[in-house]
């Protein structure tokens, strides 16, 4: 039995091969996941159909999963705020976040340190997020996590 809430095996897989300092995309339906993407990293597919699942559950679901040390939001070219990004910020209120113009972002997530996309059906616009995977403080002289 797991502990955690992420029980899809794949995406367990993926997380299990990250380190510190990978990053992990979480796409909206429309993103183009082949062309704008690290073509080394995993690709976990979770868009089931439009608005299933969303980028927000599935960050509810990272959060418990893995630690995340930053995020970096997509905004239109001219830079506009969206609202989603008030969502993703009270989800990780504690993580900072980048924001980055779309084209930029497109070339960002296709460095090699991007290590997982995970494609949600969000249908609202510019809800692409990438976190970045902290690390665990551990105990000292412990060993434990």
């Amino acid at each position: 039995m797991l502990l955690t809430k992420c029980i899809h095996p794949q995406l367990l897989s993926a997380l299990a091969k990250l380190g510190h300092g990978s990053w992990i995309l979480i796409s909206d339906g429309g993103y183009p996941h082949l062309t704008a993407s690290n073509p080394y990293s995993e690709k976990v597919f979770l868009n089931l159909a439009p608005g299933l699942l969303n980028v927000t559950q599935i960050l509810e679901v990272l959060k418990e999963t893995v630690p995340i040390e930053a995020a970096a939001v997509m905004t239109p070219p001219d830079g506009t705020m969206q609202p989603v990004f008030d969502e993703y910020k009270s989800v990780i209120p504690r993580v900072s976040f980048e924001y980055i113009k779309q084209f930029d972002f497109y070339e960002r997530a296709k460095e090699s340190n991007v290590g997982l996309l995970i494609a949600s059906g969000d249908v609202r616009n510019f809800a692409n997020l990438l976190i970045k995977v902290g690390f665990i403080r551990h105990a000292e002289g412990t060993g434990n996590y």
